[in-house]
């Protein structure tokens, strides 16, 4: 079975941080259908400090999501600064010094970012939030970990099923940020967070599965 080893972490990282520079107008065009419009630029400014911070400089997989999600925490400010710092650091918090990330691990990696944040924001499934995105790719990889799938088809099902938690909040109707004041007006269009969160996990596991051995 496939894995990856935490000390390639950099590659990883940085496909993150270009999925979010490369989507900043675009995060901004979707928010600003319902919300403020100013998603992409926020992300993009948080992404941008920490590849700043890090550099020429290597970083573990479990490092790096710690050392984004505590840049994204501390300098973005608003309401998804703390979501993805959180969701982030949690998922860092999940990986016990290992030095090969199985696909059993990053489940659990992903298991604990989404616990965490739950802890903090009570939004579910539905309510026209990333979690709409983060919990299907959670359960992706959850079940295809216990299937004992190979690790770039259980990458793929998890992109296929963020993709489809995202698509899935043109329909809802908001019920968290400032989308919510809309009321059934909030249909109809993607929810930034959710669009942002497909993007992330989409850019790692593309970096996940440039490294894989």
């Amino acid at each position: 079975m496939s894995v990856f080893m935490n000390k390639d972490g950099r590659g990883i990282l940085l496909a993150m941080v270009k999925g979010i520079q490369d989507n900043k107008q675009y995060l901004g065009d979707v928010d600003g259908l319902i919300g403020d419009g100013d998603h992409g630029m926020n992300m993009n400014k948080g992404f941008t400090l920490y590849e700043e911070q890090l550099g020429d400089d290597e970083t573990t997989f479990s490092d790096g999501l710690f050392d984004l999600g505590n840049v994204l925490l501390t300098k973005i400010g608003g309401s998804m600064g703390p979501i993805y710092g959180t969701l982030l650091m949690g998922m860092s918090d999940a990986e016990d010094d290992e030095d090969e990330i199985t696909l059993d691990l990053l489940a659990k990696m992903f298991e604990q970012g989404l616990s965490d944040l739950q802890e903090i924001v009570d939004a579910k499934v539905g309510d026209k939030t990333l979690v709409d995105t983060l919990a299907p790719a959670t359960e992706s990889l959850k079940k295809s970990a216990a299937e004992g799938k190979d690790f770039k088809e259980a990458l793929e099902d998890m992109k296929a099923a963020a993709a489809a938690g995202r698509d899935s909040t043109i329909n809802l109707k908001a019920n968290f940020g400032r989308a919510a004041r809309l009321g059934e007006r909030s249909r109809g269009v993607l929810d930034a967070g959710a669009t942002s969160c497909c993007i992330i996990i989409t850019a790692m596991a593309d970096g996940i599965e440039a490294v894989l051995v």
